[in-house]
Order: structure tokens, then C-alpha cells, then sequence
């Protein structure tokens, strides 16, 4: 089915995409895999090639483009190509949302040139040890004193985390105001106090580097506050759909290659003297993907519209990534189950695919999360 969204412009940046990708991702990401961690060097390959801060404005080397199907095409291929190892979308999607929308004069000359060369590598840390989806309830503060603020906690599931150079932080600035007493912080390298856990030992992403971080008396200067005070909570709402939004788009690309993959398979394999997919439950499965991945595919590209337009809200983003997701687990596990115990073979991206896209479900706010939050849109 023809996609109306993209334009010519966007089909072209594609390719530019594809071809950067097969340069510098593909060749390294078994590598990676292994190291368990990315090399700097594809961060500056990106951000020479433009593909960081596409949003950003032009004199600090953004691309001045607001434009977020950019950033769609640049997730989808990177999903479609199972390169699940650099952080692109927290740095663009997700943290680029809160710098686009919050940073001040100052801090744009200090920080974004970094961001769009790939020098400054960043992330977010909302979720802690015993608060994931449960943002209110994080323990971690930042407490005013003169002209700097204390930050003192603990941050887990941090995408980039190691690398990382530049981290918004979430804390209390006002522990009884609830929600409200939420602040966001730029946390930077080197500050004393600030230090980063071990890389995750997670069950699948292995290239990607996921770290705990730990605040010990970090005195961070009040120039590093995002935004305004107890404000953060709001931020955080404000953001939380484009992130999800992002999520679904990887889910649907990710979803659409691992049926691509196991299509040419049941064409080739055979058993009992003809290929596996002339058999109709076989063929009857791979009719239920495909219509599946469409169907997703036609409300992704609703939602990509109105994240364009400044439109989409925080139900139908929760819509989007509750559904997908869950679609491109299902449509993998079932391509596993038709790549029989090849599919079990690491050897096979598709066993790739079934620990990678495990946790597609959870991040960003689980299945369950999303399901109440539809709820509470349903006026009863």
C-alpha cells in the first residue's frame, strides 16, 4: 500500500539514510554486539552526515527542519536494518523534543552545537529503581542552594547511558507539591558526584549501552535548570507522546522486516518436497502479518501527520505504541515459529529480532500503562 505522507524530499533523504547505514552501522554491529556498546565514531559519522538535530535551528548546525518524518524515515530504516545499537531516538525523538522546546539563549551556544555533531551524546533519566511508569513517585531531589542546585538519587534503564555526555534529569525540587514539585536538569559529564553503574546485561539491544546512574551530592548550577521550575512533570507529559510515537515507528519498520525476512524463507525452505510456505496454515500466517503490519502501518502514518501538525495527543500516542508494539511481538514470535529451529539459531536475524523487540512493550511506558490511559479518555 502506497504511503501518502512521504514526500519525493523524504524518499531521497531514504536512501541517503540506507547508504549511511550500510557505511557505517552495518559492517560494526556484530562488533558492537559483542562490546556491548557502540563506538563513538558512528555518532560523529551521523552528525557529519546531518542526521542529528535535524530539528535544530541552522547556526548552532541543526538542519533548521521541524519537519518530524525525518526522523520517522531515519527510525524506520535503522529498525527496518535491525540496528538497534545506536541511540539515535532518545537523542533526536526524545531529548531533542524537551531542547527544541526549552533551551534558552545561553544554553543553545553552549550545548547544541555538540548535539548536532554527535560530540555531545545525550539521554534522559526519568525512570528509577523503584519508580518506572510511576513518575510521581521518583525519590530523586534538588534541593536550591545559593546559586546551584543538590542533586542527590538514582536513575535505572538509562538509554545511552554510558556514552552519554549531556543527561536531562528528573527530580523533586519540592517534595509535598507533588507533580508540581518536579524539576528537569542538564547534567553534565564530569560533575562531581555524578556517576554511571554497569552497562545492563540485558536479554536482548546487547549493542546498546543501557547504564544505572547515581547522584551523590551533585552540585549542578541553576544555568542547568530546563525550563522553569517545578515545571517538569508538565515537560515530561508534553514529551511522552512524541517518545511513544517514535517507539511505534521502529515497532511497525521492525515488524515489516521481520515478515520480509521470514516471507523469503517460506519460499526457499523446504519440507516434504515443497516450500514451507505452500502450506495453507503457513500461508494463512503469513496473510495475518501482512494484513496486520498494514492495518498498524495506516494509523502510524495518522499519527505521524498529526505529531507533524502539533495534533497528536496523548491518548492516540498511547493508542499507537500499545498496539504496535504488541502487533510486532506477536509478528515475531510467530516468524520464529515459522523459521523453526532455525529460528532459534543466533545465527538467524530473526532470533536477533525475538530479543530485541521483547522489550518494545515495556519501555516508554508498558502495554498496561497505555491501556489506562486510553481508559481514562473513555469518560467513564
Amino acid at each position: 500500500m502506497a504511503r501518502a505522507i512521504f514526500t519525493e524530499e523524504h524518499e531521497a533523504f531514504r536512501d541517503m539514510v540506507r547508504s549511511f547505514i550500510e557505511k557505517e552501522i552495518a559492517p560494526y554491529h556484530a562488533q558492537w554486539e559483542k562490546d556491548e556498546i557502540v563506538s563513538r565514531d558512528v555518532w560523529l559519522a551521523a552528525g557529519r552526515q546531518g542526521l542529528l538535530g535535524i530539528e535544530m535551528p541552522e547556526e548552532y548546525g541543526g538542519g533548521g527542519n521541524g519537519d518530524y518524518r525525518y526522523y520517522a524515515v531515519f527510525n524506520e530504516e535503522l529498525a527496518k536494518a535491525m540496528a538497534s545499537g545506536p541511540g539515535f531516538a532518545v537523542h533526536n525523538d526524545v531529548v531533542g523534543g524537551y531542547l527544541v522546546q526549552l533551551l534558552n539563549d545561553e544554553q543553545k551556544a553552549r550545548w547544541l552545537p555538540g548535539y548536532c555533531s554527535g560530540e555531545l551524546i545525550t539521554a534522559i533519566a526519568m525512570t528509577e529503581p523503584a519508580a518506572g511508569s510511576d513518575l510521581q513517585g521518583m525519590k530523586t531531589t534538588a534541593v536550591r542552594d545559593g546559586d546551584d542546585y543538590v542533586i542527590n538519587g538514582s536513575k535505572t534503564f538509562i538509554t545511552n547511558g554510558i556514552l552519554s555526555d549531556l543527561v536531562i534529569v528528573a527530580a523533586k525540587t519540592d517534595a509535598a507539591a507533588g507533580a508540581h514539585g518536579v524539576s528537569l536538569f542538564m547534567v553534565e559529564r564530569g560533575m562531581p558526584g555524578f556517576e554511571r553503574g554497569r552497562n545492563l546485561d540485558k536479554v536482548g539491544m546487547h549493542a546498546q549501552d543501557t547504564a544505572e546512574l547515581f547522584f551523590t551530592d551533585v552540585r549542578v548550577p541553576k544555568e542547568n535548570l530546563l525550563g522553569e521550575e517545578g515545571m517538569g512533570f508538565i515537560y515530561l507529559m508534553q514529551n511522552l507522546a512524541r517518545e511513544r510515537l517514535c517507539i511505534a515507528v521502529s515497532a511497525v519498520a521492525g515488524a515489516q522486516a521481520a515478515f520480509d525476512q521470514t516471507l523469503e524463507y517460506c519460499k526457499t525452505r523446504e519440507a516434504f518436497g515443497r516450500p514451507i510456505g505452500k502450506f495453507q496454515h503457513n500461508r494463512f500466517t503469513l496473510a495475518e502479518m501482512k494484513t496486520e503490519i498494514t492495518v498498524s502501518r495506516a494509523f502510524l502514518d495518522q499519527c505521524i501527520d498529526k505529531e507533524g501538525r502539533g495534533e497528536l495527543d496523548a491518548e492516540e500516542a498511547s493508542m499507537v505504541k500499545y498496539w504496535t508494539t504488541e502487533m510486532l511481538k506477536t509478528v515475531v514470535d510467530r516468524c520464529v515459529q515459522l523459521h523453526g529451529g532455525y529460528g532459534y539459531m543466533n545465527e538467524y536475524p530473526i532470533a536477533k529480532a525475538y530479543q530485541d523487540v521483547r522489550i518494545q512493550t515495556i519501555f516508554g511506558g508498558t502495554t498496561e500503562i497505555m491501556k489506562e490511559i486510553i481508559g481514562r479518555h473513555l469518560g467513564i
